[in-house]
Protein backbone atom coordinates (compact mmCIF):
# COMPACT_ATOMS: atom_id res chain seq x y z
CA UNK A 1 0.00 0.00 0.00
CA UNK A 2 1.15 3.50 -0.84
CA UNK A 3 1.98 5.74 2.09
CA UNK A 4 -0.13 8.42 0.39
CA UNK A 5 -3.35 6.50 0.95
CA UNK A 6 -5.76 8.55 3.08
CA UNK A 7 -6.14 5.83 5.71
CA UNK A 8 -2.38 5.88 6.25
CA UNK A 9 -2.53 9.61 6.80
CA UNK A 10 -5.43 9.23 9.23
CA UNK A 11 -3.53 6.54 11.14
CA UNK A 12 -0.49 8.83 11.31
CA UNK A 13 -2.67 11.66 12.62
CA UNK A 14 -4.22 9.41 15.28
CA UNK A 15 -0.81 8.07 16.28
CA UNK A 16 0.78 11.52 16.54
CA UNK A 17 -2.13 12.87 18.56
CA UNK A 18 -3.16 9.92 20.73
CA UNK A 19 -0.61 7.11 20.59
CA UNK A 20 2.84 8.58 20.22
CA UNK A 21 5.76 6.19 20.11
CA UNK A 22 8.38 7.07 22.72
CA UNK A 23 12.06 6.18 22.49
CA UNK A 24 11.59 2.60 23.73
CA UNK A 25 8.79 1.84 21.28
CA UNK A 26 10.64 3.42 18.37
CA UNK A 27 13.76 1.48 19.28
CA UNK A 28 11.77 -1.75 19.41
CA UNK A 29 10.57 -1.22 15.86
CA UNK A 30 13.99 -0.10 14.67
CA UNK A 31 15.80 -3.08 16.19
CA UNK A 32 13.16 -5.49 14.92
CA UNK A 33 13.68 -4.17 11.40
CA UNK A 34 17.45 -4.32 11.74
CA UNK A 35 17.21 -7.96 12.84
CA UNK A 36 15.14 -8.82 9.78
CA UNK A 37 11.88 -9.50 11.60
CA UNK A 38 8.80 -9.21 9.39
CA UNK A 39 7.10 -5.78 9.59
CA UNK A 40 3.86 -7.12 11.03
CA UNK A 41 3.77 -5.55 14.49
CA UNK A 42 0.56 -3.82 15.50
CA UNK A 43 0.29 -0.13 14.67
CA UNK A 44 0.70 2.51 17.36
CA UNK A 45 -3.08 3.15 17.63
CA UNK A 46 -3.64 -0.61 17.89
CA UNK A 47 -0.99 -0.88 20.58
CA UNK A 48 -2.63 1.93 22.51
CA UNK A 49 -5.98 0.15 22.17
CA UNK A 50 -4.47 -3.00 23.69
CA UNK A 51 -3.06 -0.93 26.53
CA UNK A 52 -6.42 0.73 27.16
CA UNK A 53 -8.24 -2.59 27.11
CA UNK A 54 -5.85 -3.94 29.73
CA UNK A 55 -6.27 -0.80 31.83
CA UNK A 56 -10.07 -0.79 31.58
CA UNK A 57 -9.95 -4.46 32.52
CA UNK A 58 -7.85 -3.61 35.58
CA UNK A 59 -5.51 -6.33 34.38
CA UNK A 60 -2.76 -7.62 36.64
CA UNK A 61 -1.84 -10.59 34.46
CA UNK A 62 -1.60 -10.78 30.67
CA UNK A 63 -0.83 -13.67 28.35
CA UNK A 64 0.39 -12.87 24.85
CA UNK A 65 0.65 -15.58 22.20
CA UNK A 66 3.04 -14.32 19.53
CA UNK A 67 5.73 -11.86 20.63
CA UNK A 68 7.58 -10.90 17.44
CA UNK A 69 9.90 -8.04 18.51
CA UNK A 70 7.97 -7.12 21.64
CA UNK A 71 6.30 -3.94 20.37
CA UNK A 72 2.78 -4.98 21.41
CA UNK A 73 4.29 -6.53 24.54
CA UNK A 74 5.59 -3.14 25.64
CA UNK A 75 2.18 -1.52 25.18
CA UNK A 76 0.49 -4.27 27.20
CA UNK A 77 3.11 -4.47 29.95
CA UNK A 78 2.87 -0.74 30.54
CA UNK A 79 -0.79 -1.21 31.49
CA UNK A 80 0.14 -3.47 34.41
CA UNK A 81 0.95 -2.51 38.01
CA UNK A 82 4.49 -2.88 39.30
CA UNK A 83 3.68 -6.33 40.66
CA UNK A 84 1.86 -7.37 37.48
CA UNK A 85 2.95 -10.20 35.23
CA UNK A 86 2.99 -10.65 31.47
CA UNK A 87 4.01 -13.89 29.79
CA UNK A 88 4.58 -13.81 26.05
CA UNK A 89 5.06 -16.96 23.98
CA UNK A 90 7.25 -16.79 20.88
CA UNK A 91 8.09 -19.63 18.51
CA UNK A 92 11.24 -18.11 16.97
CA UNK A 93 14.26 -17.87 19.27
CA UNK A 94 15.72 -14.98 17.25
CA UNK A 95 12.49 -13.01 17.59
CA UNK A 96 12.41 -13.74 21.31
CA UNK A 97 15.99 -12.51 21.72
CA UNK A 98 15.13 -9.20 20.05
CA UNK A 99 11.96 -8.87 22.13
CA UNK A 100 13.77 -9.59 25.38
CA UNK A 101 16.28 -6.83 24.65
CA UNK A 102 13.50 -4.43 23.74
CA UNK A 103 11.62 -5.16 26.96
CA UNK A 104 14.74 -4.69 29.06
CA UNK A 105 15.48 -1.34 27.41
CA UNK A 106 11.89 -0.29 28.16
CA UNK A 107 12.43 -1.19 31.83
CA UNK A 108 9.82 -3.95 31.70
CA UNK A 109 11.95 -7.05 32.14
CA UNK A 110 10.76 -7.48 35.73
CA UNK A 111 7.13 -7.58 34.56
CA UNK A 112 7.31 -9.21 31.12
CA UNK A 113 8.81 -12.61 30.33
CA UNK A 114 9.28 -14.15 26.88
CA UNK A 115 9.15 -17.93 26.62
CA UNK A 116 10.56 -19.60 23.52
CA UNK A 117 8.95 -22.53 21.74
CA UNK A 118 5.85 -23.62 19.92
CA UNK A 119 2.90 -22.14 21.80
CA UNK A 120 0.96 -25.40 21.73
CA UNK A 121 3.86 -26.93 23.65
CA UNK A 122 4.43 -23.95 25.95
CA UNK A 123 0.76 -23.59 26.90
CA UNK A 124 0.43 -27.03 28.59
CA UNK A 125 3.63 -26.37 30.52
CA UNK A 126 2.27 -23.02 31.59
CA UNK A 127 -0.98 -24.64 32.71
CA UNK A 128 1.02 -27.15 34.77
CA UNK A 129 2.41 -24.21 36.76
CA UNK A 130 -1.17 -23.44 37.84
CA UNK A 131 -0.77 -19.68 37.42
CA UNK A 132 -3.45 -17.22 38.58
CA UNK A 133 -6.04 -16.73 35.83
CA UNK A 134 -4.98 -14.26 33.18
CA UNK A 135 -7.07 -11.12 32.98
CA UNK A 136 -6.37 -10.57 29.27
CA UNK A 137 -5.08 -12.82 26.50
CA UNK A 138 -3.79 -11.34 23.24
CA UNK A 139 -3.53 -13.87 20.39
CA UNK A 140 -1.37 -12.81 17.44
CA UNK A 141 0.49 -15.89 16.25
CA UNK A 142 0.17 -18.47 13.46
CA UNK A 143 -3.43 -18.25 12.33
CA UNK A 144 -3.94 -21.93 11.59
CA UNK A 145 -3.84 -22.65 15.32
CA UNK A 146 -6.18 -19.83 16.33
CA UNK A 147 -8.97 -22.13 17.57
CA UNK A 148 -6.49 -24.04 19.73
CA UNK A 149 -5.20 -20.77 21.18
CA UNK A 150 -8.72 -19.65 22.03
CA UNK A 151 -9.37 -22.99 23.73
CA UNK A 152 -6.19 -22.60 25.79
CA UNK A 153 -7.11 -19.03 26.61
CA UNK A 154 -10.35 -20.33 28.08
CA UNK A 155 -8.44 -22.78 30.26
CA UNK A 156 -6.11 -20.08 31.56
CA UNK A 157 -8.64 -17.32 32.29
CA UNK A 158 -11.66 -16.73 34.52
CA UNK A 159 -15.11 -15.22 34.19
CA UNK A 160 -14.65 -11.60 33.16
CA UNK A 161 -11.32 -12.09 31.37
CA UNK A 162 -10.87 -10.70 27.87
CA UNK A 163 -9.53 -12.51 24.80
CA UNK A 164 -8.32 -10.44 21.83
CA UNK A 165 -7.74 -12.26 18.55
CA UNK A 166 -5.85 -10.24 15.94
CA UNK A 167 -5.89 -10.30 12.13
CA UNK A 168 -9.31 -11.86 11.62
CA UNK A 169 -10.25 -10.25 8.28
CA UNK A 170 -7.36 -11.64 6.22
CA UNK A 171 -7.90 -9.00 3.52
CA UNK A 172 -11.51 -10.14 3.16
CA UNK A 173 -10.60 -13.78 2.61
CA UNK A 174 -12.35 -14.71 5.87
CA UNK A 175 -15.59 -14.66 3.83
CA UNK A 176 -14.50 -17.69 1.81
CA UNK A 177 -16.04 -20.69 3.56
CA UNK A 178 -14.48 -23.01 1.00
CA UNK A 179 -10.96 -21.67 1.32
CA UNK A 180 -8.22 -24.24 1.85
CA UNK A 181 -5.76 -21.59 3.10
CA UNK A 182 -4.68 -22.57 6.61
CA UNK A 183 -4.86 -19.00 7.92
CA UNK A 184 -8.44 -18.58 6.71
CA UNK A 185 -9.51 -21.97 8.02
CA UNK A 186 -7.95 -21.29 11.42
CA UNK A 187 -9.44 -17.82 11.67
CA UNK A 188 -12.93 -18.96 10.70
CA UNK A 189 -12.76 -21.85 13.15
CA UNK A 190 -11.74 -19.50 15.96
CA UNK A 191 -14.56 -17.08 15.14
CA UNK A 192 -17.07 -19.94 15.05
CA UNK A 193 -15.77 -21.11 18.43
CA UNK A 194 -16.29 -17.64 19.88
CA UNK A 195 -19.78 -17.55 18.38
CA UNK A 196 -20.89 -20.91 19.75
CA UNK A 197 -19.00 -21.48 22.98
CA UNK A 198 -21.27 -21.13 26.02
CA UNK A 199 -18.51 -19.41 28.02
CA UNK A 200 -17.76 -16.73 25.44
CA UNK A 201 -19.49 -13.56 24.30
CA UNK A 202 -17.72 -11.81 21.47
CA UNK A 203 -17.71 -9.67 18.40
CA UNK A 204 -15.35 -8.80 15.54
CA UNK A 205 -14.50 -5.39 14.12
CA UNK A 206 -12.99 -4.52 10.75
CA UNK A 207 -10.17 -1.99 10.64
CA UNK A 208 -8.36 -0.12 7.88
CA UNK A 209 -5.10 1.76 8.23
CA UNK A 210 -1.36 1.29 7.99
CA UNK A 211 -1.86 -2.47 8.48
CA UNK A 212 -4.24 -2.65 5.52
CA UNK A 213 -7.74 -4.08 5.60
CA UNK A 214 -7.92 -6.23 8.69
CA UNK A 215 -9.61 -6.41 12.09
CA UNK A 216 -9.78 -8.13 15.43
CA UNK A 217 -12.17 -10.20 17.52
CA UNK A 218 -12.87 -9.42 21.16
CA UNK A 219 -14.43 -11.97 23.50
CA UNK A 220 -15.36 -11.87 27.17
CA UNK A 221 -15.20 -15.04 29.23
CA UNK A 222 -18.53 -15.74 30.94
Amino acid sequence: MSQSEPWDEVDAYFADLLAQDDDALQAALRDSEAAGLPPIAVSAPQGKLLQLLAQVQGARTVLEIGTLGGYSTIWLARALPEDGRLISLEYDARHAEVATRNLARAGLDKIAEVRVGAALESLPRLADENPPPFDLVFIDADKVNNPHYVEWALKLTRAGSLIVLDNVVRGGRVLDAGSTAPDVQGTRAALELIATHPRLSGTAVQTVGTKGWDGFALARVL
